[in-house]
């Protein structure tokens, strides 16, 4: 099996990229997000997922290893291949996927280009314990902030709440206030969070 790969990108096209390693030129698919870091004639060194078919060998690269780990992941779910997986991958950042999945932010799972609303589902519930191997780890009421800032109370959701009801989207509203807390602290008091909040969303 081929795990990793060091080379010269040869070439590089919408969806894979060719890497020389040796003299011998090695077609790796990929995620646009992967894709955008690699420069024709630069050194990549890249993360390998090979996949044995009767028919062919496919190999699968990633620069950072949070993607490729939620590229093996995702290919667990029923309905997810490989190529969904990078197309999942090509929309949503790591982070935004863990964030998705413990708020169970079905809406944005089904941005990707191939995930209808009932794989979102089966995504958001089938995954659900595992973002918290990515540090994020649900409180009461379906809200998630990362591990580090996951203090118990009603201030989080109820900042959370508020900033949804202003507009912002679910998952960046807890996503602002779980950075919000970290920084504050636990004794940070609700105006204080919104405040701050705010203020993270508005960079």
């Amino acid at each position: 099996m081929i795990a990793k790969l060091k080379g010269i990108v040869d070439s590089v096209d919408g969806d894979s990229a060719v890497i020389d390693v040796g003299g011998v030129g090695y077609l790796v698919s990929a995620s646009a997000r992967t894709l955008r870091d690699l420069v024709a004639g630069g050194e990549a060194t890249m993360l390998v997922e090979t996949i044995v078919r009767e028919d062919a060998i496919s190999l699968y690269g990633f620069l950072q290893t949070a993607e490729r780990d939620w590229f093996r992941i995702l290919t667990t779910v029923q309905g997810v291949g490989a190529r969904v997986a990078l197309s999942i991958l090509s929309t949503l950042s790591p982070d935004e996927i863990a964030r998705a999945i413990a708020a169970q932010d079905r809406a944005t799972l089904s941005r990707p280009a191939g995930v209808g609303p009932k794989l979102a589902a089966r995504l958001a519930t089938e995954l659900k314990d595992k973002a918290a191997a990515f540090g994020i780890a649900p409180v009461a009421k379906g809200v998630a902030v990362p591990a580090a800032a996951a203090p118990a109370g009603s201030i989080n959701e109820d900042a959370v709440s508020a900033l949804v009801n202003l507009g912002y989207k679910r998952v960046e509203a807890y996503g602002a206030v779980a950075r919000v807390t970290q920084r504050l602290g636990d004794g940070a008091k609700f105006d204080d969070v919104i405040r701050a909040g705010l203020q993270e969303l508005a960079r």
